[in-house]
This record gives structure tokens, C-alpha cells and sequence, in this order.
């Protein structure tokens, strides 16, 4: 039988009691601790947290018996987290590595187990490969699942509970000053759209002239009135209504586990993630002055391609999933890394998406102009050109996973969008770059049943050509 452990894009994700379930989580565990103990890694400890989903709690437990039975010294969180404070504390307490137990953005039916290295970024392709063979042997029955419980684990000093949230708080604080930000006068919305976001910034900005209005603040694992907690356009009405209900001047969403950022302008309106990377960026290389690589996936925009033109400096692109971000902005020491899904990382943090810290950036950029985010939009389209963006994702049935893929390998338009191909790339999916700077992507997510198609062109328009082209060219017209 084919193991229902798959890691994707970043870990291992399912549906809840259905492959989601104690057994199959202790087996990964077990994975983990196999692949900790032949590298090493294992003299150092583990660290583990857990996200407002549900069970996720005992999830984390069963892990945390699961590494303690195999001899690793393991510190549990003893409240909910945010992934990028459950990736600060591996490097905070010198761990081995770590796991989260979260889904990030997927639907509340899923649940999910996140392996962090012993860097705090997410667990690279070679060690992702050693933890999947691991589990074919424990599922071979080579190798069995070693456990023992928490009482065991603490009186023979394996385990200790923790809470990562102060210290966390305390790193985001030394990345950006805060006390200029807790001072403006400005009036933000933040939706934390019922996860382990949700309280943190509040607490970490309150006692200023800053007004800060939190919405679905409390945790809820059934995430209600979101079809996935992820902060894209389709899912921030309610934020874009604060902000318009409240006369803010800007409001910020973060996802289920508060590694990803969506934005809106003081006119509601929304930012798309490939505007708000390309604004971030271009605070920290114009007003922060900050050289170094811009790195980021090929579903990034070409914005960014402008910037380091514009300020001298590199833009490496990547395959999606900061497995492969991460590594590579060590490598180049690089100023920022992302990802079109709203999630990037910073130089002098861990390198992992992180949406508070992508948040405070943001408010940085407003207090440090003194600018509203749609003239911040303005200053960078000054330098880029205006962009357009949109993607679409499309359900498919599993048995037609391979034809759909094997459509992607090898169709080869001549033009989308009524623009010619220039060239393509393989690299992920496949990537059309056309006559007018524009481009169009298709891959099949690393997480769900879904197939992503994306487009970026000048106009709007553009997009909806290129991604009509795209959906023909796939015989997906009807479906798209």
C-alpha cells in the first residue's frame, strides 16, 4: 500500500480523522525521530507548537511522546503559536529541529505536520527525502513507532512546556523598532482570521497613540465564513469593510498560523501579495537603504525583476515553498525572500515566511514616508511600471491528476492573451513569458487537489486574456 504521509510543497498536510489521524502523525514522528538521531540533529533537542485547529494540541502531545520515546529532548508549547514563532524558537533554544502541527491556510478540516531544521526554515528536499524513507521502513515494519507519555517523558527530564510567544514577540521587536509605529497616530484593522495569530499584535503594539481594531480574534478551528483561512482577496470582505466601516488607514490579515500577509489599502481596496512583496522590498532598499539578493519563487512578480535593476541587486528565483526560498536566501544573504502566497521572510530573522513581521515592515514603510499605502503603491509603480495579477485555482479529480500533469509538461503555445511566447520554464509547472513583459503560469499545488494558474500583464485585461488562453490550452475553459 502506498504511504498517506505525502509531504508537499511544506510538510506533510490531511484531512482530519481521515489520513490525519494519531497513528499516522506518531509514524511521522517516528520519521522525524529516525532521520534526527542518523544525522545528529538529535543531541540538540526538539522543539514542537501547535496552531488553534482542532486537536492540534494533542496532536503535538502524540509527537512530543513519540521523539521523547526515542530518546530526544523535546520542549512542548503550552499555548497556540504562530508557525514563524514555532521556527525562532528552534534557533532561540538551540534545537535540532522542530514540528509544528498545522495546516497554515487549508480548509479547517485539515490538519497538517510542519518539520522545521535546525536553521528554523522549513525542513530542505534532502532532509524532507531521509524523514519520507524513515517512514516506508516504520511502514515496512522495519522499524517500529518507539513512545512513551508525557509523565514518563517529564520525570526523566525529556520533555519541558514553553511558552514561544514572548520570546517571539521580543525578536519581532528587535527586527523593526517599534515604539515609532506604536506612537502613529494612524488607525489599523488587523484580521487574524480566527488562528494563532490572533491577540499577538495587539500585544505587542498597544500602549501608543497607534488605534488597533482586531476581528476574528478569538481562536476557532471551524475558521466560519472562510472557505480556508488564507488572506486573499476572496476572503477579506469583512476586512475590507472594517476598514471603510472605520475610516482606517490600512488593514492587515494573517492566515491560519500567521506566517502569511494580506493587505488593503485605506480605501479597502485590496493589495495584491505580488504588490506587497515588490512595496516591502522597495521600503527596504529606497528608505532603508539595505543592499542584498531579493529573492523569491517564479510565481513572483516581474516587479521585482525592476528593483534590482533599479537598486543593483540580485533576484534568484526559485521553485515554490520556502524549502527552496529559504536555503537560498542564506546562501546570498539576502535582504528579503517570498512567495506569491503572501509569505515572506527577512534578513536578521529566521529565514521562514512570517506575517507579523511582514505586517510591522509594512507599518514601518507608512511611519518612515509618512505615506498611505496607495501612494506607497505609487512610489513603487514609479519605479516598475503598474502590474496586474491574478490567480486562479481549479479542483480536479484525483484520477486525473497524471493527464493533467502530463498537459502541463507539454503543451507549448505559440502565444496567450494575444501576446507571443517568447520562451517558457520548467522549473515548476511551467512558466510562458511573453512579448509584452507579461507571463502566465501553470503548477499543481504541492498541498491540495488543486491546480494553480497565474497571470501578471500591465492591465487587468491582460490578465484575463492570458488566463482564458490558459485555461484553454488546458481544456479547462468551463472549469476555470
Amino acid at each position: 500500500m502506498p504511504s498517506e504521509i505525502k509531504f508537499g510543497t511544506d510538510g506533510w498536510r490531511a484531512i482530519i480523522a481521515d489520513q490525519f489521524t494519531f497513528e499516522n502523525v506518531r509514524v511521522a514522528a517516528q520519521g522525524l525521530a529516525g532521520e534526527m538521531l542518523e544525522s545528529g540533529s538529535a543531541k540538540a533537542g526538539a522543539m514542537i507548537a501547535w496552531d488553534t485547529r482542532f486537536a492540534s494540541e494533542r496532536f503535538a502531545m502524540a509527537t512530543a511522546e513519540v521523539l521523547a520515546g526515542n530518546g530526544i529532548r523535546c520542549l512542548l508549547a503550552t499555548r497556540p503559536a504562530p508557525t514563524p514563532a514555532a521556527s525562532y524558537s528552534v534557533i532561540d533554544h538551540g534545537a535540532g529541529g522542530g514540528v509544528m502541527i498545522t495546516a497554515s491556510h487549508n480548509p479547517g478540516s485539515y490538519n497538517g505536520f510542519k518539520v522545521k531544521s535546525d536553521q528554523g526554515g522549513s525542513a530542505p528536499p534532502e532532509m524532507v527525502a531521509r524523514i519520507e524513507a524513515e517512514i516506508e521502513r516504520i511502514e515496512s515494519g522495519g522499524i517500529p513507532v518507539r513512545s512513551i507519555t508525557l509523565d514518563e517523558a517529564e520525570k526523566s527530564g525529556l520533555l519541558k512546556r514553553f511558552d514561544p510567544t514572548g520570546p517571539y514577540l521580543e525578536q519581532l521587536a528587535r527586527v523593526v523598532e517599534v515604539e515609532p509605529i506604536r506612537q502613529a497616530r494612524l488607525k489599523i484593522v488587523v484580521d487574524s482570521m480566527y488562528g494563532s495569530g490572533g491577540g499577538l499584535f495587539p500585544r505587542l503594539l498597544s500602549g501608543g497613540n497607534l488605534e488597533l481594531i482586531e476581528i476574528h480574534g478569538e481562536p476557532n478551528p471551524a475558521f466560519p465564513g472562510f472557505a480556508q483561512p488564507e488572506p486573499i482577496e476572496a476572503n477579506l470582505g469583512a476586512l475590507q469593510a472594517a476598514v471603510r466601516e472605520a475610516g482606517a488607514d490600512a488593514g492587515l490579515a494573517f492566515d491560519g498560523d500567521a506566517d502569511r500577509l494580506g493587505l488593503v489599502d485605506e480605501n479597502g481596496r485590496y493589495i495584491s501579495t505580488l504588490e506587497g512583496f515588490s512595496l516591502l522590498a522597495h521600503h527596504l532598499l529606497e528608505r532603508r537603504n539595505e543592499r542584498g539578493a531579493v529573492v523569491s519563487t517564479i510565481t513572483m512578480s516581474s516587479m521585482v525583476d525592476r528593483l534590482g535593476s533599479a537598486y543593483g541587486v540580485d533576484t534568484p528565483r526559485t521553485a515554490v515553498g520556502f524549502k527552496f526560498v529559504g536555503p537560498r536566501m542564506l546562501d546570498s544573504d539576502a535582504v528579503i525572500g517570498g512567495e506569491e502566497s503572501g509569505g515572506y521572510a527577512f534578513r536578521g530573522h529566521v529565514p521562514e515566511r512570517d506575517g507579523l513581521l511582514s505586517g510591522l515592515v509594512f507599518l514601518e514603510a507608512m511611519v518612515s514616508s509618512g505615506k498611505s499605502p496607495s501612494e506607497l503603491l505609487g512610489d513603487l509603480f514609479s519605479v516598475t511600471g503598474p502590474h496586474s495579477f491574478r490567480r486562479i485555482d481549479v479542483e480536479f479529480p484525483e484520477e486525473e491528476r497524471t493527464g493533467l500533469q502530463h498537459l502541463i509538461e507539454t503543451a507549448e503555445p505559440a502565444s496567450l492573451g494575444g501576446m507571443g511566447v517568447e520562451r517558457s520554464d520548467r522549473l515548476d509547472g511551467v512558466k510562458y513569458f511573453l512579448s509584452d513583459g507579461g507571463w502566465g503560469i501553470v503548477r499543481m499545488s504541492g498541498t491540495e487537489p488543486l491546480m494553480r494558474m497565474y497571470a501578471e500583464a500591465p492591465d487587468a485585461e491582460g490578465v484575463d486574456h492570458i488566463l482564458r488562453d490558459l485555461s484553454a490550452t488546458l481544456g479547462l475553459r468551463q472549469r476555470a
